[in-house]
């Protein structure tokens, strides 16, 4: 399979001026070429650390088991072949972030109906296959997002599409296979412009760098969105070739663009009937979990996601994302050492990791070592220092060792001895620094760890931007 490194969004502090193709009549060590392709992509500067071996050594092997891990690579810390070959592939240079990540800020249009313009064509296609490719690029986005776009031929659009070499923007091209194009976030001037290299060969098919999959990644960086580590979203950060007549966003992807933009404008024009009122004062959860830096809500058919730290809120139907999973999702949590998600119905749980379901699920909860007294669960919480999950059924919750995979021999234990204020029964829950939050009806409560207390008592719905 082809791989090539795709894509930059220009930033103050871009990293894709710093051209990574090796000089074919240079000697330069492995190590060296390591170096400027972390301090790139990945943060690493060996002028700002202490000027030693192992210092050195110790920073730079995390870089590296950094870079694997996102790259999909078998953590070693050391420069093997395999982690040799990712880093000497033509590349893009942004650095690496994570699955749906916006850029930084979160720039995004401030209105729904957005101008393009082709200042002018690269010679390698004709001007039909040049307006096709860019057309279907936005029709992809537009399908799953309200944004709408329409193209003019003269004076200055929202984005501005060129086909250069040199081109007057400080982040010259570095020649063939070298970095593909770049595209600069949401905003005024500028803002949304995307350039492609003309050093590149570009087509319609397989040789060469097909144009319409690098341009629905521009797109994506022009609206807003950053690199995904989900190596099947189009805004992970290399490139390898799909045929265009059966490509299709990934999960990731139209999960990044709603969370940005809301879903489809038929969906906003036409509510589902069944469609929940967030902002119901009555309203009670199914389950919550964390998702990275997200939070996940479930109710019914749909769930809802928020960043912990804003209210804005995004909103589908559980079958849009994963269409074998049920409805009624009753309990759910995360460990993110593991980057690992694990969804609750009746007496089966299933796995999710970069919003992917995993094969060989769903499992029975009975494998966990539930007594067959048990039909369901109601609410799951992870506590990350003691790397336990909590499990709440009616008055009871039981203790699960992660590390050990075995339920603790102590429980079951009555809710309302352990949790004072609590209970007896919880709908939901999910932990984030250093707190609990326990849904029960219409309220949920903050639960502080360290104090063994409620700390507030709120609606379940505060902080959804009711």
């Amino acid at each position: 399979m082809k791989f090539l490194l795709l894509i930059l969004v220009l930033q103050v502090t871009a990293s894709g001026s710093v051209p990574l193709a090796r000089d074919p009549n240079t000697e330069e060590n492995d190590v060296v070429f390591a170096q400027r392709y972390l301090g790139a992509f990945y943060d690493f500067h060996v002028e700002s650390i202490p000027v030693t071996k192992k210092a050195n050594g110790n920073l730079m092997e995390n870089k590296i088991q950094e870079m694997q891990q996102f790259l999909g690579l078998k953590v070693t810390g050391q420069l093997d072949t395999s982690t040799l070959a990712v880093m000497h592939a033509t590349r893009c240079g942004v650095p690496d972030v994570h699955n749906f990540k916006t850029m930084r800020g979160g720039p995004v249009w401030k209105k729904h109906f957005i101008t393009y313009r082709i200042n002018n064509y690269t010679p390698d296609l004709a001007h039909a296959d040049v307006n096709y490719a860019t057309q279907k690029a936005f029709q992809v986005w537009s399908d799953v997002n309200p944004l709408k776009f329409r193209k003019i031929s003269a004076g200055k659009a929202d984005i501005m599409i060129f086909s250069c070499r040199q081109h007057g923007d400080f982040y010259p091209f570095d020649g063939k296979n070298g970095v593909l194009a770049h595209a600069v976030g949401p905003g005024a001037g500028i803002g949304g412009d995307t350039h492609f290299d003309e050093d590149e060969i570009w087509t319609k098919k397989s040789r060469g760098i097909n144009l319409f999959l690098v341009m629905v990644q521009e797109i994506g960086l022009s609206f807003g969105l950053d690199h995904s580590n989900d190596p099947k979203a189009i805004m992970f950060p290399t490139y390898s070739y799909v045929d265009p007549h059966i490509f299709s966003l990934s999960s990731d992807n139209i999960c990044g663009i709603q969370f940005l933009y809301g879903g489809p404008e038929q969906h906003l024009t036409k509510p589902d009937p069944d469609q929940i009122d967030i902002c119901d004062p009555n309203l009670r959860f199914d389950a919550a979990t964390t998702v990275g830096n997200k939070i996940f809500f479930f109710k019914d058919r749909f769930f809802w996601w928020k960043h912990a730290e804003t209210p804005k809120i995004s909103v589908s139907s559980i079958s849009d994302l994963w269409p074998t999973l049920p409805s009624g999702i009753q309990a759910a949590y995360e460990i993110v050492a593991r980057n690992e998600v694990f969804l609750f119905k009746d007496d089966k749980y299933w796995l999710i990791s970069n919003l992917r379901m995993h094969q060989n699920y769903p499992k029975s909860i009975y494998s966990l070592g539930f007594p067959a007294s048990v039909k369901k669960t109601d609410a799951a919480i992870f506590h990350p220092v003691f790397y336990k999950t909590y499990f709440f059924v009616d008055n009871w919750y039981w203790g699960y060792d992660e590390r050990r995979q075995l339920m603790d021999p102590d429980y079951p234990k009555l809710i309302t001895k352990s949790f004072p204020e609590i209970g007896p029964k919880i709908d939901a829950a999910f932990y984030s620094k250093g707190h609990y939050y326990f849904f029960q009806g219409s309220h949920q409560h903050e639960y502080n760890i360290l104090s063994n207390c409620v700390t507030r008592k709120l609606k379940s719905n505060r902080g959804l931007g009711c």
